[in-house]
């Protein structure tokens, strides 16, 4: 069965984020889901946020851009949050905007190498690993978590073209479509990310999908079933204000779209 799952886009205002994970929690929703733009804000602090004011609410970071941060920073922070709130922690690793690692001075010369690497190191460290690794971009000596998690989150990377869908599949748990493919085209994105892995059993395939503010409960659930349909696991939708336009921001009432409409949505497919 599919998951559904909301999106709280980094458009909105931050103190309405605990508004919204509420309402998510409330309506049933199992997933919610946000991620860092620059610069409006970050990750893993309003995921920390989201997991605390909730009780059953898994958040999914799609994603966190790997050149802003050290990988062992990363990893330390999200095994602190992994332990504090066990099995709801759903973090996504990526390349970011290298337009806007440009303007932070973070732009790499091989963004697939970093994160190959970036992601083989996260990952280890999660699990306990001690690693030394001398790589062209991660650099680390004797490093290894002094407080891993019992169980490591599983570690998704976000990816659109073909040589990083390979990488989802070499080395992530999971894969995040985060450019609003159509089902076909993320049918043939799969199909890559599959050559790269042999199979997608056991796999997470998020795929994000827009829906209108004025959209029906039919057209949401037909949306998150085509999907579906095509082997996506996980369905986070983004609520935008117009046909074209960006998602809806401070004058859009997320949490009362969940309370309205997310709650029907969830009761129809799971029904």
């Amino acid at each position: 069965m599919v998951t559904f799952g909301v999106i709280f886009p980094p458009d909105q205002p931050p103190e309405s984020l605990l508004a919204v994970a509420r309402a998510t929690e409330a309506a049933g929703i199992p997933q919610l889901w946000l991620w860092e733009d620059c610069f409006k804000e970050s990750g893993l602090a309003p995921a920390a946020a989201a997991l605390a004011a909730t009780q059953r609410l898994t958040v999914g970071i799609g994603l966190l851009p790997v050149p802003l941060r050290n990988a062992a920073i990363t990893a330390m922070e999200l095994a602190t949050v992994e332990r504090m709130f066990p099995g709801r922690l759903r973090p996504g690793l990526g390349h970011g905007v290298l337009d806007w690692m440009g303007q932070v001075g973070a732009r790499v010369a091989s963004p697939l190498t970093l994160l190959r690497e970036y992601t083989d190191a996260v990952r280890r460290l999660l699990h306990g690993e001690r690693l030394d690794v001398d790589g062209r971009y991660v650099h680390l000596h004797d490093v290894a978590l002094d407080w891993p998690p019992e169980e490591a989150p599983p570690v998704l990377v976000g990816a659109q073209r073909p040589k990083t869908l390979a990488v989802a599949g070499e080395l992530g748990d999971g894969v995040i479509l985060t450019g609003e493919e159509t089902p076909d085209v993320t049918a043939r994105l799969l199909d890559r990310v599959r050559e790269a892995r042999g199979h997608l059993d056991g796999f997470d395939v998020v795929n994000f999908a827009t829906v209108q503010a004025h959209s029906s409960v039919d057209e949401v659930v037909e949306t998150v079933r085509a999907y579906a349909a095509v082997g996506v696991t996980t369905v986070p939708v983004v609520v935008v204000a117009g046909p074209d336009g960006p998602p809806a921001g401070e004058a859009f009432d997320l949490a009362g779209w969940v309370a309205d409409v997310g709650t029907e949505v969830q009761r129809r497919l799971t029904s």
